[in-house]
């Protein structure tokens, strides 16, 4: 196969699928309605033509029977008038008119068969296109019903795609991180204080029990008096309660 012939049934491809892709069924049911009705106005002219040409020629063969039937009289009429030469010429005259004639109702006869091929065409046409019209009220709405049923798919399938309802989706996700964001920060703010909390329930059991060891060093600069026992407590120096009141200072202030 040569690269044109190639070539030339490419283009006619494409050419006929454009033209397939811009059918509009509606249309084209409509329009091949009026060209069968175009058709069918053809048709009557055709026929009507027809008959008028058989009519004519049916016309011309009995004007041409009727002249032959005249000359053959007078040839009888010159016979008798022994007007041998006359009559002959006569005779000649009603032959030719009588061949003509002839020819003439051949033409009839088939201008007859043509007429009546023409007339039931006619009838199927006019069957056809009926019948067509009938149909094509039909077709038509089953072509926008399924024209509407694809818009509509196409509609639903394009929702994931559609940028509007992307943005919404996209709208949605942010919410939702946002109300995950605030929930956190509640929750961490909650625990903060919480914290806080607990760390000034401490710091008052620190303080009472600091306020009540000042409380006892107030009693002497010399020693403190601890809990009574069964045997005998030793008098405690100022300097080692100073010491271990300084080691609990630490370590609060590490709290």
């Amino acid at each position: 196969m040569g690269f044109f012939d190639r070539l030339s049934r490419l283009v006619r491809a494409n050419a006929n699928a454009a033209v397939s892709s811009m059918e509009d069924p509606v249309k084209i049911l409509d329009q091949s309605v009026a060209d069968m009705q175009a058709d069918l106005v053809k048709l009557r002219q055709a026929v009507a033509m027809a008959i008028a040409s058989q009519k004519r020629l049916r016309n011309q063969a009995d004007q041409a029977e009727t002249q032959s039937r005249t000359w053959y009289e007078r040839a009888e009429l010159a016979l008798k008038k022994n007007e041998e030469d006359l009559a002959r010429e006569a005779l000649t005259r009603r032959k030719t008119f009588q061949e003509t004639a002839t020819s003439l109702s051949n033409q009839v006869k088939a201008q007859e068969a043509q007429v009546e091929t023409l007339k039931k065409s006619l009838v199927a046409l006019e069957g056809k296109i009926a019948e067509a019209r009938t149909k094509k009220d039909m077709l038509k709405a089953r072509a926008q019903a399924a024209q509407a049923q694809q818009q509509l798919q196409s509609a639903v399938n394009g929702i994931g795609t559609n940028s509007a309802m992307a943005a919404f989706e996209r709208m949605e996700d942010k919410v939702q991180s946002m109300e995950a964001t605030s929930q956190a920060a509640a929750e961490l703010a909650g625990a903060d204080l919480e914290s806080q909390f607990a760390a000034l329930e401490s710091g008052s059991d620190v303080d009472d029990e600091l306020a009540s060891l000042r409380q006892q060093l107030q009693g002497g600069p010399e020693a403190v008096a601890l809990p009574q026992a069964d045997d005998k407590v030793q008098p405690v120096k100022v300097a080692e309660v100073d010491q271990d009141l300084e080691e609990l200072r630490r370590s609060i202030d590490k709290l």
